[in-house]
């Protein structure tokens, strides 16, 4: 007697990236000194340089939205609050980590 196999469950696929992480910390400074030194002496060109990379609007490159949206592409935790909160009290600090993220996964052909 041949024996009928029943499928209950389909293999999925996700399309969705693992979840990530940032490539370095929010105070790590001292890992680019050179993105360190522009994104204190010329804030404003770090700024309209991630924005660039990012292919938005010059004058975003240092806002909520800016690192909410990068967080969100890469899969990296953490919520709209902590964007806010890291932009807000520390954003030199915001803007480099963004830059040197960018930097990093360019490096490692993992930038899109």
């Amino acid at each position: 007697m041949a024996s009928h196999h029943v499928i209950t469950v389909q293999p999925q696929f996700s399309t969705a990236p693992p979840v990530g992480q940032w490539q370095t910390g929010l105070m790590d400074c001292c890992s680019d000194c050179g993105i360190c030194l522009c994104g204190t002496f010329c804030f404003y060109c770090l700024s309209c340089q991630v924005a660039g990379d990012m292919d938005e609007c010059c004058l975003c490159g240092s806002s909520v939205a800016m690192r909410t949206l990068y967080r969100t592409k890469y899969n990296i935790p953490g919520s709209i609050m902590d964007d806010y909160m890291a932009a807000a009290c520390l954003p030199h600090c915001s803007l480099c980590q963004l830059k040197r993220d960018i930097n990093r996964r360019k490096e490692l052909g993992i930038f899109w």
